[in-house]
């Protein structure tokens, strides 16, 4: 969908949209502070172009169409060729146009691109001397800019030798990972500043930072490989007739960070639709992605089209950037409500003032925990900046700091439990009503009755309220000795529909440990990883009697999550002891206990002799609608029958991933596995595979 451009409607408008961009502009380049987030700015120079177009002898000197990216910013180090920016498309349709009038420039089809994530950075020429770095440039306006050579050393990805002794310039983008903006945000705000609103705001400022009592990391991507005049002969006249994949393999054999190392690596392409192709594919994955990109770059790829495209004042005319929607806006923070989880936790969430993120409406995101507010510091009226991609729930990245106009307020934190009026345990970072999942006690009983823990049929939040308000449940064994006098008792009860409830409960006695545990509700385990710990240990009193250690034999269970894993489960024990004493099941049907070798060796035994079945080792991923013979199976039947079969179910594709089940509707998941070349099934063939672990 393409970008809308702002609105400009006499000249006036026009001559204060230029003033606004100019700025926005300058005040990013000079230290990641711009008022305007991408999509504003994108639109804001659309409208102006737009106007320009109608109105060519009433263009203003200072538009910044026809200036670089960040040609506010005055440098003083020239360019020995000129650091141009990237014009823009916002679809197919428009990269399509863009094509044609490549190959009217060059008198011919272009027959090779190449295809590279645009990187959300800052644009540098790293010049090396001999094989050593001896000089960082920003892009400045183009045509110079500026030393910013003290961050040598600080930025990973380019190193400071090369593999050869050559002289060379290294073009490419600056960027902050997430790790990385995290960690710099932690560091900042623990020596007074303020956080960065973003990763590419940080970048932008800690590049420029000088004498600062602290450093942090950057990363650098390399995107060009051009000679200098000092090069040697023979080598700039080969660099000159290298394609842009040649010149980014020999950047990456001199030692240089490319995305060839990334999960999005730039290729070529030989067709439109095949560059398109691979739009869609780098975009399926940008939400999973340890760094942000805004778009995609597409150059022609061969050095003898570049040349014949030729280049303006401001862009080459053999590349363009593919914008991809903006996944971070800037809006106000309203309110922050504070909600309380079924197992106690309290967590505040963000009220905006309604921003459209990605074609949807954001008016709530998460704000983690009380210490991120503070270390954020946060205030009610802030601008913020808020963060969206592909299904991640949005979140408030940081305050807009520079946007404060002073009537902003601090945020109160609860003194008591909001919901019930406990106190508050603030022993750790998730604060936590002291009545845990009582606090709570319909939401956790309902989440326990469910169709993926207990499956109790008939007991809905409705009838949850009933018990709890009628005083006969007051914690999850509590319903296994209600009796048909009790239930008779309550209204809308009948005989009938008593009889059918306690019959749902007695057969939910006979669940399998994993369904169990899963009811529970411990922090940190969902369906999947209940099911693997209790395949691995088989008995509920094997869990309760292993140490952290030995939790963290189970896969995917790390250093961090095994303590507080063994510390909830001492917390259940009478919760525990109860439902034992009400006659649930506590083992898991078929799996076999570690030994106390297995155990002393740290490896895991063999949890069911599913382990040698039609998916042993394997890791596969479910997406989309399943059709044929599973067509009535849930997600968590699904990975209930993975995992019968001796694989491991995940919810997201990754290089582990062994093979995705791809039914109808399947998307970004399915375009992941065709990028990584992982195998993929159809809901049929799948159900052929696992035959034998059908019910």
């Amino acid at each position: 969908m393409t970008t809308p451009a702002a609105v400009i409607v006499d000249a006036a408008s026009y001559a204060q949209a230029v003033e606004d961009a100019v700025k926005a502009s300058a005040a990013y380049y000079a230290g990641g502070t711009s008022a305007l987030d991408d999509d504003a700015y994108d639109r804001l120079v659309r409208g102006i172009a737009a106007w320009e177009a109608d109105h060519p002898d009433q263009m203003l000197p200072d538009s910044p169409t026809g200036k670089v990216a960040g040609g506010a910013v005055e440098g003083d180090v020239p360019h020995t060729v000129a650091m141009l920016s990237l014009d823009n498309v916002f679809s197919a349709e428009e990269f399509t146009a863009w094509t044609a009038s490549l190959a009217r420039r060059i008198s011919r089809d272009a027959t090779q691109f190449s295809v590279e994530p645009k990187l959300d950075g800052l644009a540098i020429a790293a010049r090396y001397t001999r094989g050593r770095l001896s000089r960082l440039i920003t892009r400045g306006d183009g045509t110079a800019g500026e030393d910013v050579s003290h961050a040598i050393g600080t930025i990973e990805g380019l190193p400071d030798e090369l593999a050869e002794p050559i002289t060379v310039e290294v073009r490419g983008e600056v960027l902050m990972t997430t790790v990385q903006f995290e960690h710099a945000n932690e560091i900042r705000t623990e020596h007074g500043g303020q956080p960065f609103a973003n990763p590419r705001n940080a970048a932008a400022g800690t590049l420029r930072a000088k004498d600062r009592a602290y450093t942090v990391p950057m990363t650098f991507f390399g995107y060009g490989l051009l000679p200098l005049a000092e090069t040697e002969e023979q080598l700039a006249a080969q660099l000159g007739e290298l394609a842009h994949s040649d010149l980014m393999a020999r950047a990456a054999g001199l030692g240089v960070n490319t995305t060839a190392t990334t999960a999005v690596p730039g290729i070529t392409a030989d067709s439109v639709e095949r560059v398109l192709a691979r739009v869609k594919e780098i975009a399926a994955l940008r939400a999973e992605l340890p760094f942000g990109i805004d778009g995609i770059v597409v150059k022609a790829d061969l050095a003898a089209d570049q040349q014949a495209a030729g280049a303006g004042s401001r862009a080459p005319r053999w590349a363009i950037a593919y914008k991809l929607p903006a996944v971070e806006k800037i809006t106000r923070l309203l309110e922050v409500e504070w909600n309380v989880g079924r197992t106690g936790i309290i967590a505040p969430r963000a009220v905006l003032d309604p921003v459209e993120i990605d074609g949807s409406t954001i008016t709530y995101a998460t704000l983690h925990n009380p210490a991120d507010i503070t270390r954020r510091d946060l205030r009610l009226g802030d601008h913020v900046m808020v963060h969206r991609a592909g299904d991640v729930i949005p979140r408030v990245e940081a305050p807009v700091a520079h946007l404060r106009t002073g009537d902003e307020k601090p945020i109160v934190f609860p003194d008591v439990c909001p919901r019930c009026g406990a106190g508050i345990d603030t022993g750790e970072q998730r604060w936590r009503c002291e009545n845990g999942r009582n606090c709570h006690l319909v939401a956790s009983l309902s989440y326990a009755a469910g169709r993926d823990q207990l499956d109790i049929e008939g007991l809905g939040h409705t009838r949850v309220v009933q018990l709890v308000e009628a005083g006969l449940v007051k914690d999850l064994a509590d319903l296994f000795t209600l009796t048909r006098e009790q239930l008779l008792g309550l209204e809308r009860m009948g005989e009938t529909s008593t009889d059918n409830l306690l019959t749902a409960l007695a057969r939910a006695k006979d669940q399998p440990l994993s369904r169990v545990l899963c009811a529970l509700g411990i922090r940190g385990t969902g369906r999947s990883m209940s099911r693997r710990i209790a395949r691995h240990f088989a008995t509920m009193d094997n869990i309760r009697a292993a140490a952290a250690e030995t939790i963290q034999q189970v896969d995917g269970i790390g250093t961090e999550k095994a303590p507080s894993i063994v510390a909830e489960l001492a917390e259940l024990a009478p919760l525990i002891d109860k439902l034992a004493a009400a006659g649930i099941n506590m083992t898991e049907p078929g799996a076999t206990p570690p030994t106390a070798a297995d155990s002393a060796a740290g490896t895991a035994a063999p949890s069911t002799s599913a382990e040698a079945g039609a998916l042993a080792g394997m890791t596969v991923v479910v997406t989309g609608a399943m059709t044929g013979p599973l067509e009535t199976l849930s997600r968590n039947q699904m990975n209930e029958l993975i995992e019968r079969a001796g694989g491991r179910s995940s919810s997201s594709v990754s290089k582990k991933t062994t093979l995705v089940v791809a039914g109808e509707g399947a998307g970004s998941k399915r375009a992941k596995a065709e990028t990584l070349g992982i195998r993929l099934a159809t809901p049929d063939e799948f159900a052929t595979l696992v035959a034998d672990h059908l019910d």
